[in-house]
């Protein structure tokens, strides 16, 4: 467990020791920011007109619903695009600078390897959600939000992110090209958040395999407040399922050595 603690802090202080950390948490904070205060605007005004007919009010509108909730789905967006900034690098660059021989050759085994990059991975990811908190917190000063629904909602973004991630991590290891591995791993995450529209004109069973292989239709229910144990397991399976892959994939680099 040490050495993935290690393996994890090493590259969670690469990413700072580059741009990449500084722009990725900035991007994500801004675009977070922007959609907010569209959103927080638009339903001070709906719930201004509601005011005006004497429907309750503000109280009337329920700000889980008209302001957490789609700021959540549009949480997704944003890591379809900051996440593959942030796992393009992680095999990439160790293969294009030659320190992969050197990690592969050091007392540490390949799953030590794959668990130190993804928490390291992940410890970033955290960092950006930490952020839009402070965003999140306001509506708790001013409002009266449900925070169940909030803490729900950002284990579902947590989930996501840790299937995201998986596939990056997998995606970085089979090349020594950033840019390739960046734009290969936003392919794969369009395709896995847009394959349900595959299935529109398709059968009933088509439509529901390809609803339930869609990352992002199982965390309809976690933006809802809801937590269904059916969309954890998937998260966790596909995650490990992606981890494992990532794993055989430096397996076959050490054979190489």
């Amino acid at each position: 467990m040490n050495n993935i603690l290690a393996i994890a802090q090493k590259e969670l202080r690469s990413y700072f020791a580059s741009p990449i950390g500084y722009v990725v948490i900035g991007m994500f904070a801004l675009l977070f920011g922007y959609f907010y205060y569209g959103t927080l605007s638009f339903f001070v005004q709906q719930s201004m007109q509601v005011s005006q007919f004497d429907f309750g009010g503000p109280a009337a509108l329920n700000i889980n619903q008209h302001v957490i909730r789609p700021m959540l789905n549009n949480s997704i967006v944003f890591t379809l695009f900051v996440l593959p900034m942030i796992t393009m690098r992680t095999y990439s660059e160790e293969k294009r600078s030659g320190t992969m021989e050197l990690l592969l050759t050091s007392p540490l085994s390949d799953i030590q390897i794959v668990m130190g990059k993804f928490f390291g991975a992940m410890g970033l990811y955290v960092m950006m959600l930490a952020v839009t908190l402070l965003d999140i917190g306001l509506l708790f000063i001013y409002g009266n939000p449900e925070w169940p629904q909030v803490l729900v909602g950002y284990l579902g973004l947590l989930l996501l992110g840790g299937c995201f991630i998986s596939v990056g991590l997998l995606i970085s290891s089979t090349t020594k090209n950033q840019i390739v591995s960046g734009i290969v791993t936003f392919t794969v995450f369009l395709i896995l958040w847009v394959i349900t529209w595959l299935g529109d004109n398709a059968s009933p069973l088509t439509q529901t395999i390809l609803s339930y292989l869609s990352i992002t239709e199982h965390f309809e229910d976690f933006s809802r407040g809801v937590l269904d144990t059916k969309h954890v397991v998937y998260y966790l399976s596909f995650t490990v399922f992606g981890l494992f892959l990532t794993l055989k994939s430096v397996d076959r680099e050490r054979w190489k050595e």
